[in-house]
């Protein structure tokens, strides 16, 4: 079975594709990350955990679901991580989290993929053309990726060097502590109160108030909220004001 959360299609994409040339099942776990919900998902083939990479890791709900959910009928899993082009230390992460659930674990892709954060400018959105071009050759790497996980094969994932782990693992919960907060994300007066924002947020974050989300202490910065507003009503401070919102639906079918 393949498992997945997505904010804004990347990840969707990925494991949809897995699950067609393996012809297994995709499941978004959103609504059980959500409820904090870890009841059995049982496979009987192996799992493909795909996830998108936040701050050079596997973000922390998605770790801390992976950690208590319980995974029954196959013992192997593979990793599918998505990004902007680098998965820090995940493949590290995602090896230990197997090691301590009694797991096999059969390696980790990386897909790279078009960028989505859009509350910053360290990491531009790319043009149009650019996203195509990573689009396209996303669809080779997850076919290739697919066809190991068919044959039962390994997926051999980059090298991760020890420096790496040890300059990430304590910057993280740094950066969430100081840069994802939620205290600039406002709503605009073309807002329509339709939810969509509260319905896919992982954290459970948003409330709507009189027909307009209100957001509480816990972010993520996945860019589900403001990438999914279907009218753009979302901003972060000034930041994304005038930007293109990320939805891989636009670019990719």
């Amino acid at each position: 079975m393949v498992l997945y959360f997505s904010a804004t299609g990347n990840t969707e994409f990925a494991a949809k594709e897995i699950a067609r040339i393996t012809d297994d099942t995709a499941l978004n776990l959103l609504q059980k990350i959500r409820t904090a919900d870890y009841s059995e998902i049982r496979s009987e083939k192996p799992f493909v955990i795909c996830t998108p990479i936040y701050v050079c890791e596997i973000p922390y709900f998605m770790s801390r679901f992976l950690k208590r959910v319980e995974l029954a009928g196959s013992r192997e899993v593979y990793f599918v991580f998505t990004s902007g082009g680098y998965s820090g230390c995940a493949s590290v992460l995602a090896k230990g989290l197997c090691k301590k659930k009694g797991l096999i674990y059969k390696g980790s892709a990386d897909i790279i993929m078009p960028r989505n954060y859009i509350a910053s400018d360290m990491y531009p959105i790319q043009d149009s053309e650019t996203i195509h071009q990573r689009i396209e050759s996303a669809k080779q790497q997850t076919e290739q990726t697919a066809s190991v996980i068919k044959e039962g094969g390994i997926l051999k994932s980059r090298h991760v060097f020890l420096f790496e782990t040890l300059i990430i693992l304590p910057f993280v919960p740094l950066w969430i502590k100081l840069k994802l907060t939620t205290k600039a994300f406002y709503v605009k007066d073309s807002c329509i109160g339709c939810g969509k924002c509260a319905k896919v947020c992982p954290l459970n974050n948003i409330d709507i108030v009189e027909k307009k989300p209100v957001w509480g202490k816990k972010c993520t910065h996945c860019m589900a909220c403001i990438c999914n507003c279907p009218k753009d009503s979302i901003e972060y401070g000034k930041i994304t004001v005038g930007k293109e919102r990320y939805l891989f639906k636009k670019y990719g079918g």
